[in-house]
């Protein structure tokens, strides 16, 4: 960890699928474990360090095998992003319905609808910037985004 700058999930993983790579790429085998905290040999990590980073080039830790992404869970949103926007929903109904935003409305749809009072703030904050905006470009009428 300390001559790559990964986390210990990242060696961990590097040690896990050793297997995957061919012998010159693959990571080092555990030299000690003291504690349930494995010790390598350091010219053998040096060793593995220095060709993986030819290898790969750059030594980027993020090609470690990971699969690429969007950096928004499994490649587009998906369950949490439908959650939020059946919240934002609710919320812009609740902001035409009292005509704009009441304190403690996170909270009391958090209590009615159930969920976290934090995830309720987010989607009444993305709510309100669409009311907003539906009302500055309508005259006073928002608009449902699309």
């Amino acid at each position: 960890m300390e001559l790559t700058g990964a986390s210990a999930a990242t060696v961990n993983r590097w040690y896990i699928q050793r297997e995957r790579y061919p012998e010159e790429r693959r990571f080092p085998e555990v030299a000690c474990t003291l504690s349930c905290t494995h010790f390598y040999d350091q010219e053998a990590v040096e060793a593995w360090w220095n060709a993986w980073r030819e290898d790969v080039g750059t030594g980027r830790l993020g090609a470690a095998g990971r699969r690429p992404g969007d950096g928004r869970g499994n490649q587009g949103g998906g369950h949490s992003r439908a959650q939020r926007d059946r919240a934002v929903a609710i919320v812009l109904a609740e902001l035409k319905q009292a005509g704009g935003y009441r304190r403690g409305m996170a909270a009391r749809l958090a209590r009615e609808h159930g969920g976290s009072e934090r995830s309720w703030q987010r989607a009444v904050s993305e709510a309100r910037a669409r009311y907003e905006h539906g009302r500055d470009q309508a005259g006073s009428a928002p608009q449902p985004a699309l």
